[in-house]
């Protein structure tokens, strides 16, 4: 079939999909026209710019295939950002679209374009594959390096003032990002109840914003680890810059390791690198650190639980994508599973609070700063890290 033919075959398998699912998404396609025909010029369209892109996603139709026809940018967005993309998606789950959408329409499209060329470059296929952390202090420290020894200077082109590197919290919908962390930061203190000349162990502290934050404002002096390079000497710096080198130490080292006992200990973020199996050493090395009457408090990424325990362990397509390209070794526990934990390592559990809605405006705000400042992040990080993040 020739170029015109399987294009006209591509715009019939778009309509079906806009009849069907009601899809209000416009597309630039690689001719330069835009389906459907009245689409306006200036609104949110889809680019595709090669056919070889619907070979590859017909063929192997997996988030890894789009990762890397995206960060090639052989897909991209005019007149908007993924959040539109988001916002005009059917608003049914994968199951109702598979059974809505005709197996006979996909089949014959593939059909068309079965001979052609997937096209390139592929870069994402040269990364090292994904698995499960074995927990130990080295591979604990090379799946870390791989995402936050970026640059300290990357990561400062769209984090906030303080460099959270988590959700913030949202005292107000409408808050910008630097609030949002610094009211994050203060609830986590008030939490942990701290006062004055107590010790604060801060594992995973990235660029020390908590440490810094509760020995400046609640008088503590605090012991924060991390096993990212550019984030110890980060924080070490900043540490000394504000006069607080004496109350704020940061070591290069694996939580594990830590000895002593602190009246209190926070885990911003950590979890996620740990490994369901390291679950039970990870929860028993705090306990073991954290003096009687203490308190923890344990912010991570949570997954809705699933009906069969065995599957609470099975990552989705999304997950998996973000454990081979973003976040080497990750792993997303659900609730239920961390009380549980928590409970048989002799923890007395107060509060429960989730912040899905505060890590949605969290995200929007640091894909909004990473657009704003997109050149200076490709000249730090490259085009694909930065298309990636």
């Amino acid at each position: 079939m020739s170029a015109a033919g399987r294009l006209k075959t591509f715009r019939k398998l778009l309509a079906h999909l806009r009849e069907t699912l009601g899809l209000d998404i416009g597309f630039r396609l690689w001719d330069g026209s835009l389906f459907p025909d009245d689409w306006p010029e200036d609104a949110f369209a889809v680019r595709i710019a090669d056919e070889g892109v619907v070979a590859a996603l017909l063929r192997s139709p997996r988030a890894e295939t789009l990762a890397n026809i995206w960060v090639t940018k052989r897909i991209d967005f005019d007149n908007g950002d993924i959040f539109d993309l988001l916002e005009r998606r059917p608003d049914m789950r994968s199951r109702e679209i598979r059974k809505r959408v005709s197996k006979l329409r996909i089949g014959a499209t593939l059909a068309r374009f079965l001979f052609v060329k997937r096209g390139g470059p592929w870069p994402l296929d040269d990364m090292a594959p994904d698995r499960p952390t074995d927990g130990s202090s080295e591979e604990n420290r090379r799946n870390i390096a791989f995402h936050y020894d970026v640059s300290n200077a990357f990561y400062e082109l769209f984090l906030d003032r303080e460099m959270v590197y988590s959700c913030g919290y949202c005292t107000r919908w409408d808050n910008d990002l630097d609030r949002m962390q610094r009211d994050k930061l203060e609830m986590i203190c008030r939490k942990l109840r701290l006062k004055p000349g107590e010790t604060l162990l801060d594992i995973g502290c990235g660029w020390g914003a908590l440490s810094l934050y509760a020995a400046e404002n609640y008088g503590v002096t605090t012991h924060g680890v991390t096993l990212s390079e550019q984030q110890f000497e980060y924080a070490r710096a900043k540490a000394e810059r504000m006069g607080l080198a004496d109350r704020c130490r940061f070591e290069l080292a694996d939580y594990a390791t830590v000895e002593g006992q602190f009246d209190k200990v926070a885990a911003i973020g950590i979890q996620e690198h740990i490994g369901i199996d390291n679950y039970p050493d990870y929860y028993a090395t705090v306990r073991r650190v954290l003096k009687p009457d203490g308190i923890f408090l344990h912010q991570a990424v949570t997954r809705p639980a699933k009906r069969d325990a065995r599957d609470n362990r099975v990552r989705s397509r999304d997950q998996n994508l973000l454990a081979r390209y973003v976040f080497p070794g990750t792993a997303l526990d659900n609730i239920g599973n961390t009380l549980q934990q928590l409970e048989q390592h002799g923890f007395e559990v107060h509060d429960v609070e989730g912040w899905r809605e505060h890590y949605q405006r969290t995200c929007r705000h640091w894909h909004d700063r990473l657009n704003a400042n997109y050149d200076k992040a490709v000249k730090e990080g490259g085009e694909i890290t930065t298309r990636l993040w």
